[in-house]
């Protein structure tokens, strides 16, 4: 869902124009930027078949994507946001960042635990949106468009009448790049 986490990042940029979109992008996939070194050690794991389409894998994020891990580095990267930008960049970033696992939530299988490495081995949480791929891609494109559409007419919007081809330009550059994020997430490329 990397299409539909950006396409988040891209609307709240309308609403928190003091928080640079860069730092919207990485706050909405620092879960995922967590994995990668657990991944690489082998605390969490990935089973799948290289090539394989949208929604596939499974996924054993038991630290990064936890309730618990999840809303640990949410409140880590609300707290970096602060110091740079300030409160209310702070607590965008901070529910930016959580608002991936709510995503994941949505589309993973019962893949997503409460605690860190799943302690107390109490239920896994995920709806599974992902085993209809139908149902997941039309989550992504709603969240895409309305992602695009809020923060192009608030380029819009701030960019005054002189620099509207410049505004436009910009939030169709960023429309193709969400756009390609979709494809690569249905074409299960990473």
């Amino acid at each position: 869902m990397f299409a539909g986490h950006f396409g988040l990042a891209a609307g709240v940029r309308a609403q928190a124009q003091e928080v640079p979109l860069w730092a919207l992008m990485l706050a909405t996939q620092l879960l995922d930027v967590a994995f990668i070194p657990f991944l690489l050690t082998g605390a969490e794991t990935m089973e799948g078949e290289p090539g394989s389409g949208y929604g596939d894998w499974i996924i054993h994020a038991d630290y990064t994507h936890s309730l618990l891990g999840a809303l640990m580095i949410a409140s880590l990267a609300g707290m970096l946001a602060k110091r740079m930008w300030g409160v209310r960049a702070g607590r965008t970033i901070g529910a930016v960042t959580f608002s991936h696992w709510l995503l994941d939530l949505i589309v993973h299988r019962a893949d997503m635990p409460l605690l860190p490495g799943n302690i107390g081995h109490l239920p896994l949480l995920g709806l599974g949106a992902w085993k209809v791929e139908g149902v997941s891609v039309a989550l992504e494109l709603i969240l895409i468009v309305a992602g695009l559409a809020l923060y192009t007419r608030s380029v819009v919007k701030a960019s005054g009448s002189g620099k509207r081809k410049t505004a436009y330009l910009s939030s169709a550059v960023l429309g193709v790049l969400l756009v390609l994020s979709l494809v690569t997430d249905v074409a299960g490329l990473f």
